[in-house]
C-alpha cells in the first residue's frame, strides 16, 4: 500500500511540474546552455567535462579534498586510460 501512495505521489508531483520543466527547457534553448551543472563548488565539479588532470589539487599533489562534491564524483574514463598510457609510455 506504501508503494502505490508512493507512486501516486510521484504521478501529482509530476503533473504539478510539468509547465515548471517546460519552461526551463525554453530558457536552455534560448540562452544556448550546453552544460549540465552537478555542483556548484569549483571549476572541477561544476562541467566534468572541463576538468583537466591537477584541478583538483589546486594548491599541491596530496593536498585533501576540501569540497564535497569531489568525493561524490569518480574522474572520467578518459583521464583512467590516459594515465594507462603514460606509465606504460605510449605517449
Amino acid at each position: 500500500m506504501f508503494l502505490g501512495l508512493l507512486f501516486l505521489d510521484a504521478h501529482f508531483r509530476r503533473e504539478a511540474s510539468l509547465s515548471l520543466i517546460s519552461d526551463r527547457a525554453a530558457m536552455v534553448r534560448k540562452l544556448q546552455l550546453t552544460d549540465l551543472c552537478l555542483f556548484t563548488e569549483a571549476r572541477y565539479t561544476r562541467h566534468l567535462s572541463q576538468a583537466d588532470l591537477h584541478s583538483p589539487f589546486q594548491d599541491y599533489p596530496m593536498s585533501a579534498e576540501h569540497f564535497p562534491a569531489g568525493s561524490l564524483t569518480r574522474p572520467p574514463r578518459q583521464l583512467k586510460s590516459a594515465e594507462r598510457g603514460v606509465r606504460s609510455g605510449e605517449r
